[in-house]
């Protein structure tokens, strides 16, 4: 039997290798921008074409490679930060594992120009799908200029697997972000296609948070600092008002380097416990400094998961931190009767505080309200006694019933057969038939089937006694620029002001004033549109969105009622457009077993 195992080219093994640290040009921004700042630059421009797929170039003014550095940088394995094992144990530098550049070079065409100061004369090297093409000496100022082409063009199952360039650019700009908000004190910028979407100057953290994600959020955060003998704890957390449904504004860095942890999430988002709706998470930019030696980032390709030697110790310092900070700034009560006495006497002995030499954490207490109380709701909770007799008048009508097609609403009259739930659902029983509502998703469909935006004329709208400023970030200012036109015959007038405050003058009829700010910042949420149809599509979905209530928004009989015909009217239609369900039978002849 002949042999079958054999060394992989070089040119093979590289493309597998690239497939571990180059998923998508986001990918390779990470990396060359992680590379301007241990190269010690201060000011960093990216260039992004077609989302990254045909063009990314990042340009630093740091120290620069020589001429053989700059050969030996894209080689495998080569690396300036790692000279034996034990360097593995204490990294605190960006890139290290010494195959970013490899594997880069091995799915694009790469060019890089690089001179050092103290140089007369710079290189310029090129290599196309990992092979070594040429290298000259080339005029060229101080520090690197990379550019990456084509991305995967050798490798087109990987290229044809990338999405659109809405979607891989809201990868770029993840990158962009995170690497930004962890060096406040370097310059950054990003083009694309042309267009500035960040100039971000050099200054204090929250300048660097206000100048991303725009001046609307400023007043929403509060400091966040704590210093003990082995850990630092910085940086801001916004108010409740702050949070969102989707989690995208939750940065966590250990040592200037991003990372992910959904154990650390639960940490914080326990600290904002009573104060926050459900579904929403914090918005949160924590910052911990520890000695390099009690983390790990070599445990993923992305060195996006940091392995930490405390980490249950670190849990409890962002909990207690936060819910003491949202104290100080009367965010949230100060008693908490169901704290753990073993934290705080676990906190006092790993803690100890410099000014008393053990005194360590303290404990802050916090009240427990309850928000939703609401003295004067008419309706009330049922009783267990009333769901068992209800139950068995139930089993009762099924026993005795002819099997029927479903036909609810022959008459508009309701007796008690309409019931409210303690959790928001209503139960609705006509003939043999009981199904359980979600009236917030049937109110949300009527008003997309009722309310919709469309181009057969301009839509009405009110004038605002005094005019709003929505003050918009960078990329906010390029949207409005892409949607300016289609607005006025959708009933706003809205114009900027200066710089990059926009001024809204009059609003679409239905829309109420204290629904503006939040409607803009949904709509803006959408990072590039296509298409007028395409803008009109997410315009719909966000006014529908807007003007929905939820189920906990029922509360009275007679508003249920009416919603019940609006609904029928259309035709009772199960399911919404994204396949969430109305409405569902409730098997009452599966509850016979447990009684």
């Amino acid at each position: 039997m002949s042999d079958i195992i054999q060394l992989l080219p070089d040119h093979v093994a590289n493309q597998i290798a690239a497939g571990e640290v180059v998923q998508r040009p986001a990918s390779i921004v990470k990396e060359l921008l992680e590379n301007a700042i241990d190269a010690e630059a201060t000011k960093i421009e990216l260039i992004i074409r077609d989302a990254g797929k045909n063009l990314i170039q990042v340009v630093d003014n740091g120290k620069g490679m020589s001429e053989t550095d700059a050969r030996m940088a894209f080689e495998r394995h080569a690396t300036s930060k790692i000279r034996g094992t034990e360097d593995i144990f204490r990294i605190a530098t960006k890139g290290f594992r010494g195959e970013a550049l490899a594997s880069i070079a091995a799915v694009s065409q790469v060019e890089l120009r690089t001179k050092q100061p103290e140089a007369t004369i710079g290189t310029n090297i090129y290599i196309e799908g990992g092979v070594f093409q040429f290298q000259d000496p080339v005029q060229t100022a101080d520090g690197s200029n990379f550019l990456v082409k084509n991305v995967f063009y050798n490798v087109p199952a990987r290229r044809k697997f990338l999405k659109n360039n809405n979607v891989e650019f809201r990868h770029v700009i993840d990158e962009f972000q995170r690497v930004a908000l962890a060096h406040e004190n370097l310059e950054f910028s990003l083009f694309h296609d042309d267009d500035a979407v960040f100039r971000l100057r050099k200054g204090s953290q929250m300048q660097r948070i206000v100048d991303i994600f725009g001046r609307k959020l400023q007043p929403q955060l509060v400091p966040i600092k704590e210093d003990i003998i082995w850990c630092k704890l910085h940086g801001f957390v916004a108010k409740p008002e702050g949070a969102k449904k989707t989690r995208g504004e939750q940065f966590l860095f250990v040592n200037g380097r991003y990372f992910k942890s959904a154990y650390f999430n639960k940490a914080v988002q326990e600290a904002f416990e009573g104060l926050l709706l459900p579904g929403y998470s914090p918005t949160f930019f924590l910052f911990l400094d520890l000695d390099p030696e009690k983390i790990d980032v070599n445990i993923h390709p992305q060195k996006t998961e940091v392995k930490f030697e405390d980490e249950h110790l670190i849990f409890a310092l962002l909990r207690s931190t936060i819910k003491r900070a949202l104290g100080i700034y009367n965010v949230s009560p100060s008693l908490d009767f169901e704290r753990d006495p073993e934290l705080d006497n676990m906190m006092q002995k790993t803690f100890p505080s410099k000014s008393n030499g053990g005194g360590g954490v303290l404990k802050m207490p916090e009240i427990i309200v309850d928000r939703d109380y609401n003295p004067f709701l008419e309706e009330r909770e049922i009783t267990h006694t009333e769901i068992h007799n209800l139950t068995e008048m139930y089993q009762q009508n099924i026993s005795t019933a002819e099997p029927s097609k479903i036909n609810l609403f022959e008459d508009e009259d309701f007796d008690e057969d309409l019931m409210r739930l303690p959790n928001g659902y209503w139960l609705f029983n006509k003939g043999d038939k009981t199904l359980m509502l979600d009236l917030g998703r049937m109110h949300r469909l009527w008003v997309s089937e009722n309310t919709k935006p469309s181009k057969r004329g301009a839509t009405n709208s009110h004038s605002l006694l005094f005019s709003l400023e929505y003050h918009m970030n960078e990329i906010e200012k390029s949207k409005y620029d892409s949607i300016k036109k289609y607005l006025p015959e959708l009933g706003f007038e809205m114009s900027v002001a200066h710089e990059s405050v926009l001024r809204i003058d009059a609003v679409p009829e239905g829309l109420k004033e204290t629904q503006v700010m939040k409607f803009l910042e949904n709509l803006f949420d959408m990072l590039e549109y296509k298409s007028e149809e395409e803008f009109i599509q997410h315009y719909q979905n966000q006014w529908s969105k807007m003007q929905s209530k939820s189920r906990f928004d029922f509360i009275y009989k007679k508003d249920a009622e009416q919603l019940i015909r609006d609904f029928t009217a259309l035709g009772f239609p199960e399911f919404l457009p994204d396949g969430k369900r109305c409405f569902f039978e409730v098997p009452f002849n599966d509850f016979k077993n447990k009684f």
